[in-house]
């Protein structure tokens, strides 16, 4: 099936509306790693807002200092979270595991 080409408003609003996502998932990322953010305050805004649910948990954990790509892949091996799982993925028990791992 082929998409409708766009019109010149139609994409413009699209370059907007990816730029605005882009700019949430990145003000997450620099929240957590200035501190001022929680994860679990970064999972509460996944609930309300799509463009902070469509965040990688691994870029999510990449973003906390002292996590790198290694720890990332092994403390979400160890909770039991898929490699390309993003947030609004998370089930409670994954939610709730990454949480407390992340608290201690």
């Amino acid at each position: 099936m082929a998409l409708r080409p766009l019109t010149d408003d139609e994409r413009a609003a699209a370059r907007e509306k990816a730029t605005r996502a882009r700019t949430a998932r990145a003000d997450v990322k620099k929240g957590l790693r200035e501190r001022r953010m929680t994860v679990a305050q970064i999972l509460e805004r996944a609930d309300q807002e799509e463009a902070v649910s469509r965040l990688k948990v691994s870029d999510l954990l990449e973003s906390t200092p002292g996590i790198g790509k290694v720890r990332s892949a092994a403390i979400m091996e160890e909770i039991g979270i898929a490699r390309t799982r993003r947030l609004r993925g998370l089930g409670v028990h994954q939610r709730k595991a990454l949480i407390e791992y992340l608290d201690r």
